[in-house]
């Protein structure tokens, strides 16, 4: 067995990571002669518990690893790991970098000319308008958009990016097997044919779980120059993002928003610490020297193709895209009628093209 086969053996196995991996080779010589101990022998390592030195002595190396290279061979995965040329160099620099990473689709050069653009699952109005407007920028302008295929932001990057025709790299807090959320498996296989990327470190079965996302958005916020936060709440997942790349020399952009959103509560607060302000793509690509001629998308939003919208429903949308509102300014505003407004915002609120805040204001959805 060789140190690169080691090591995607050593990365099937819960509980080693880098650090881990490093303590088992310079223990016992090599990646390629961890194998093949008594959990007695692997007990005498650093931080090797018990159970991982059970785990350890169980496991079938040669078995596992063939089963795992067959499955990614059929899936047309490659396994690209520390001992490989192709490994991305800028993810040699995280403190515990990933053993290896699976990669369905064409892996572009790093991170000259990549972004990440990250935020919330629960987008408001504004902010999947703004989120779409820099990502499809960002590609028009040449730049890799990296995100991690989540609903919100991730998704509505990863879009973008395509409908401008660029590359985009979807990192997953799961194996390859299950992309997560399911509904995304159409826009994972979109981002392959179009020549980006779909990556993860995670054994090709691996399901998601909590625990994997924070350590997918350090290869997030390794992969790019720059990390965009379109709009995130205090406590989000773009927040560790934000914080990894700052962890890592990258530049650091927030979008700001309203002070009464709590989703916009993390890109201020990012602001305030001294995260670049942007309005536009253009601001990135001016802050990291990169020309000033970067096509800006003047794309006026489209409502949604709805078929059955009545031309009330249309004017409350158009009225949302500006902000969240109570029904009383939205009756004034639109001149309507009670119970036929009453009846266009319940319709809409079903289509799930809006949503009534706990504050009891509407805001759009989409």
């Amino acid at each position: 067995m060789t140190d690169r086969e080691a090591s995607i053996g050593l990365n099937l196995i819960s509980g080693i990571g880098y650090a881990r991996f490093r303590l088992l080779s310079d223990y016992f010589g090599a990646p390629a002669q961890v194998f093949g101990h008594t959990a007695e022998e692997y007990g005498k390592v650093r931080t090797i518990g018990p159970q991982l030195s059970e785990r350890l002595a169980e496991f079938d190396p040669s078995s596992a690893l063939a089963e795992e290279l067959d499955m990614a061979d059929r899936a047309g995965i490659r396994v690209i790991t520390l001992f490989d040329g192709a490994y991305p160099a800028v993810l040699r620099e995280l403190y515990d970098p990933p053993l290896c990473l699976y990669v369905r689709g064409h892996l572009p050069e790093f991170p000259e000319k990549a972004v990440a653009i990250v935020g919330t699952r629960r987008t408001s109005a504004y902010g999947a308008r703004m989120s779409d407007r820099i990502a499809f920028d960002a590609a028009a302008a040449g730049f890799t958009v990296v995100s991690g295929l989540a609903m919100g932001v991730d998704t509505i990057a990863h879009k973008a990016a395509l409908n401008a025709s660029g590359i985009t790299v979807a990192v997953l807090g799961a194996g390859l097997a299950h992309i997560h959320p399911k509904e995304n498996i159409p826009l994972a296989r979109d981002i392959v044919s179009n020549g980006g990327a779909v990556i993860s470190e995670f054994p090709i079965s691996m399901p998601p779980s909590r625990q994997n996302f924070p350590r997918r958005n350090r290869i997030v916020a390794g992969l790019c120059r720059a990390a965009i936060v379109t709009e995130a709440g205090m406590d989000s997942g773009a927040m560790i993002t934000a914080k990894l790349a700052l962890e890592l020399n990258r530049e650091v952009f927030a979008l700001p928003g309203n002070v009464d959103n709590p989703a916009a509560k993390g890109c201020n607060s990012l602001i305030r610490d001294g995260a670049g302000l942007i309005e536009c793509f253009n601001d990135v690509a001016m802050a990291l020297g990169m020309g000033y001629s970067i096509p800006i998308d003047e794309r006026t939003p489209d409502l949604p193709a709805d078929s059955d919208l009545d031309e009330l429903s249309k004017k409350i949308c158009r009225l949302l895209e500006n902000g969240e509102t109570g029904f009383d300014e939205m009756q004034t505003v639109l001149n309507a009628d009670t119970g036929a407004l009453l009846s266009s915002l319940m319709k809409l609120e079903l289509k799930m093209l809006i949503e009534l805040t706990p504050e009891q204001r509407y805001r759009r959805m989409v």
